[in-house]
């Protein structure tokens, strides 16, 4: 499965990301398809530069963004917003109870 997410360069203390298209099966900095642009958060403000082209060629091709691009992407009017899947009842049913023991543990 194709995952198009940053890999990791630059010293220690001083990060710059590639945005790359890789197998999911690799290391995060191991060997990639293609490289898709950059991200560099020391620049004020973070710069992103990415090729929309490219991109939108291979989310046509089923790669899929990790979240932290998926962001990028929807600042970039690529895709649409990352939208968190619905909670099952069962974890609303446990959160709820978790909160119920709190409020009757403080009392």
């Amino acid at each position: 499965m194709l995952k198009i997410r940053l890999a990791r360069h630059g010293r220690k203390g001083r990060p710059f990301y590639r945005v790359v298209v890789q197998d999911s099966r690799k290391p995060r900095d191991g060997r990639f398809v293609e490289n898709l642009g950059y991200y560099d958060p020391l620049t004020e403000p973070a710069t992103f530069n990415i090729d929309a082209e490219r991109v939108k060629h291979w989310l046509s091709h089923g790669a899929k963004p990790s979240e932290t691009v998926h962001r990028f992407l929807a600042k970039e009017d690529l895709i649409e917003p990352w939208q968190p899947k619905p909670r099952s009842k069962r974890a609303d049913a446990k959160r709820a109870a978790a909160e119920a023991q709190a409020s009757a543990a403080s009392e």
